[in-house]
């Protein structure tokens, strides 16, 4: 009788030794034929106002100069349309000196001029009672938009714009032909962009996420 119990129990302890060694095999097995899945890196989007919003000092800077320095944001969606703050006129500043465009190849110099310009308009809207976004729109194409938006009800629109820019077209036909190109969004409004203003709100609003504390510096009563 004791023979007989030793043996079962030396049976059992075989049969565990067995499903323990099948056991430990398998999960042997299994860790190393399964594939280890490594996430893949987050990669975070490029910013696109990256280039623009490395002169954010210094427009403030020389805004400041004016009194204007709560308007950094906007010049810096200015500079973003202009350029993408890229070249060697990123504000696109030549013109508004009287020189051919991109003459300016300092970046230095193309943000004082640009600042320069953009006080301009800001007194001269100011004065002729204007909205903002006439004064926005003036950057591209001039002082003389504002004294049409002036005389039509001093508030902007694209339709008041592509007016404007049909008038300045007339006059000169030959220099203000989008290049010839009948396909350019802008034809036969090829004096300026007469959407100017709708691109340079829109990067403003888009600023508000990397850039909140300029943006929440501007003038409430702006737009």
């Amino acid at each position: 009788m004791q023979r007989k119990k030793k043996k079962i129990n030396g049976i059992i302890l075989l049969m565990t030794l067995l499903f323990l060694f099948l056991l430990i095999d398998h999960v042997v097995h299994l860790q190393k034929t399964e594939k280890v899945t490594t996430p893949p890196p987050v990669v975070k989007p490029l910013d696109p106002f990256a280039a623009s919003t490395q002169y954010s000092t210094a427009l403030q800077t020389e805004l400041a100069k004016y009194n204007l320095e709560q308007y950094t944001a906007v010049l810096i969606a200015i500079m973003q349309q202009e350029s993408h703050g890229k070249g060697g006129d990123p504000m696109q500043s030549s013109e508004s000196a009287g020189l051919p465009p991109n003459t300016i190849n300092n970046p230095a110099e193309s943000i004082k001029q640009g600042v320069k310009h953009f006080n301009k308009v800001v007194n001269y809207g100011t004065k002729k009672n204007v909205d903002f976004e006439t004064i926005i729109q003036s950057y591209n194409m001039g002082m003389g938009y504002i004294n049409y938006v002036a005389d039509s009800g001093n508030q902007h629109s694209e339709e008041l714009a592509k007016q404007f820019s049909k008038i300045q077209v007339q006059k000169n036909p030959a220099v203000y032909n989008c290049g010839g190109d009948k396909s350019n969004f802008r034809y036969p409004y090829c004096y300026g962009d007469f959407s100017y203003t709708t691109k340079v709100t829109k990067n403003i609003e888009m600023l508000s996420d990397s850039m909140p504390a300029l943006v929440s510096a501007l003038p409430a009563d702006i737009f």
